[in-house]
């Protein structure tokens, strides 16, 4: 899938809205079918799948948004990490005993049907040592911080302010607020980063940009994976 792509992170925000009994299945598979068209997981719907998963044990929904050298929420087995990697993306399903990797690529049959497929793999445990999301919320904003000063400091050719920055990072019914601002924040840093431009910078300058935007970058999926987490959270002052 395209990293701006928003189906694991659907899944998993509307998926424990709906194990938490916040919305309905319906509602929830709504949303994520929203996001990259009719779903399928292994061979089934993703209405029945979900179903039979929740008759299975299931319990919740973990989000994973690996890069190279950062594979951030994933704990193996290596073909579930390889894969998740490959698509950036990823989604565990913690069930009574054991656990499932989700991992979605583009479903296209014919020429103008376009859906996903949600590739099942054994997962491993789920990881504890994520960050929550008040440390998170403190990590993006010291990213921020520190871009912003590196990136003033590369003096390339005058560029137009990015438009058409998404909208985005809006979780489901049941989250925190600090976790919606939190997601809010994080998706509107990620489009940003796409958008950054290369044209008319110096060696040192690229690097000096390249070297911020991989921290900023870091700080956004550690945010977005602690927002989509923050359902588990008990409940503090906003």
């Amino acid at each position: 899938m395209r990293p701006e792509s928003t189906v694991c992170p659907s899944l998993v925000a509307w998926g424990n809205a709906w194990l938490a009994g916040h919305v309905g299945l319906d509602e929830a598979a709504d949303h994520v079918e929203a996001a990259g068209g009719p779903a399928v997981a292994g061979d089934e719907p993703l209405r029945k799948y979900l179903a039979n998963l929740r008759s299975e044990g299931l319990r919740e929904f973990r989000l994973a948004l690996p890069a190279p050298g950062d594979p951030l929420g994933l704990s193996g087995p290596p073909p579930f990490n390889a894969a998740a990697l490959d698509a950036g993306q990823a989604v565990i399903a913690v069930l009574a005993d054991r656990n499932l990797g989700l991992v979605p690529r583009p479903d296209r049959r014919g020429s103008s049907y376009v859906g996903v497929l949600l590739e099942v793999h054994d997962a491993g445990p789920v990881r504890h040592d994520l960050p929550s999301l008040a440390e998170a919320e403190r990590e993006l904003s010291d990213a921020m911080r520190s871009a912003t000063e590196a990136l003033t400091s590369v003096e390339g050719p005058a560029q137009s302010r990015p438009e058409g920055v998404a909208r985005g990072g809006e979780l489901a019914p049941g989250y925190p607020g600090r976790a919606h601002r939190v997601s809010t924040l994080a998706t509107r840093l990620g489009s940003v980063l796409r958008l950054a431009d290369d044209r008319g910078l110096t060696s040192g300058q690229l690097a000096v940009r390249d070297a911020a935007l991989r921290e900023l970058d870091r700080a956004v999926r550690r945010a977005l994976v602690a927002a989509h987490h923050a359902i588990f959270e008990p409940v503090r002052n906003q």
